[in-house]
């Protein structure tokens, strides 16, 4: 993982609005459709080069293939791993339970994807390695053709899939958990074995808390999250923890987020994960003021912290001197040679949807390079 050791590098948590030539094949296979696949092949690498060559323009130092062959951050394996089948019910988050007004004008609004979130009916092997072998295709291309300061590619956390995918199989959620980390450690170590940073995406570890475990006590919420983490790292055995970020969230979308677990409980459990760099929300209204939970924390030395410092949900374009702040904030904190500036959620976690428009995503992007590039001179002078 490229640090840096004179100005503030920049990232963001890697899915980025897709066109609409890809949003529509990427939903007619969801639906079963026939899909000619040099077509879709075709436009997904156009998909990946082009994004990859506007997070450059925009500023960005560390970029990704904006995800854009998967549908969303979680379910996309269900065509990776076997065992997935039919479709689950629905579990809203906590907090829009207690605004079921707010809840059917955000579905109503188009705020609800339609995808299917299949269950665990059956065992958990790996069932094709072709969709990642073509993912890291494109992107090496890509990386090759712009040549960007460093990449990551994302995957998703056996945590994160247990949240979406819910087992109807396994005897324990234990075991579950276990079959899901061993079927996509292939995935993981592949990931990094192409070169590219890995990125888990984790927010069972913060979303989980008003989703899959909105029932639960608070110590049994702590006690299950840490089963997640002892199977990320298990999964993730074989990966230096220098090849590995991960991402933890409290959900990405606009809505109340009073029932969001504090930081100051979430970020002990994700510490404990093998990743050396954390990326965390630190820009919406809700989780802006709990910096401070890091300032007051034990963080390790070897851990480098991406704060989030632009907001994901709205179209707001943060200026720089805000973004400067923040980052100088974190610099306090740990050093500025361990941190690097980022998003706080992706830009579009589901294809094809997106609260910000994608022009003002790359111009929010600038923003995030621009405040770096004052953070920079200030924390380097």
């Amino acid at each position: 993982m490229k640090t840096s050791t004179d100005r503030i590098l920049t990232t963001h948590v890697g899915s980025l609005p897709r066109s609409k030539a890809v949003t529509d094949l990427v939903f007619s296979k969801e639906q079963g459709k026939t899909v000619d696949e040099a077509q879709f092949d075709a436009t997904i690498k156009a998909a990946v080069s082009s994004v990859v060559a506007r997070q450059i323009e925009s500023g960005v130092d560390i970029v990704s293939d904006g995800e854009m062959s998967k549908i969303s951050y979680a379910t996309y394996i269900k065509d990776r791993i076997t065992g997935f089948a039919g479709d689950s019910p629905r579990n809203a988050p906590k907090d829009l339970e207690e605004f079921p007004g707010f809840l059917q004008r955000a579905a109503k609004g188009g705020g609800t994807p339609t995808y299917s979130r299949p269950c665990c009916v059956s065992a958990i092997e790996v069932k094709s390695t072709l969709p990642l072998e073509k993912d890291i295709e494109h992107f090496k291309a890509a990386a090759t053709q712009h040549q960007p300061h460093d990449t990551f590619m994302n995957a998703a956390s056996p945590g994160v899939i247990a949240l979406f995918l819910p087992n109807k199989h396994y005897a324990s959620q234990d075991a579950y958990l276990e079959a899901l980390a061993e079927a996509m450690r292939p995935e993981y170590e592949a990931i990094v074995a192409a070169g590219f940073v890995l990125q888990l995406d984790s927010p069972d570890i913060g979303l989980g808390r008003h989703m899959m475990f909105k029932h639960e006590t608070e110590e049994n919420y702590v006690k299950l999250a840490n089963q997640h983490i002892e199977m990320l790292n298990h999964a993730l055995r074989n990966i230096p923890a220098d090849r590995v970020r991960m991402h933890v969230c409290f959900g990405n979308y606009e809505g109340p987020h009073h029932h969001d677990a504090p930081m100051s409980l979430v970020l002990p459990i994700a510490l404990k994960a093998k990743p050396q760099a954390l990326l965390f929300e630190t820009s919406n209204p809700r989780h802006a003021h709990e910096w401070v939970v890091f300032r007051d924390a034990d963080i390790p030395d070897d851990k480098i912290l991406i704060p989030g410092v632009l907001d994901s949900t709205t179209n707001f374009i943060e200026h720089p001197e805000l973004v400067a702040q923040r980052i100088e904030r974190f610099a306090n904190i740990v050093g500025k040679e361990r941190v690097i500036a980022g998003s706080d959620c992706g830009f579009s976690t589901f294809a094809g949807f997106g609260a910000v428009d994608e022009d003002i995503v790359y111009a929010k992007l600038k923003a995030m390079a621009d405040g770096a590039e004052i953070a920079s001179g200030r924390l380097w002078a």
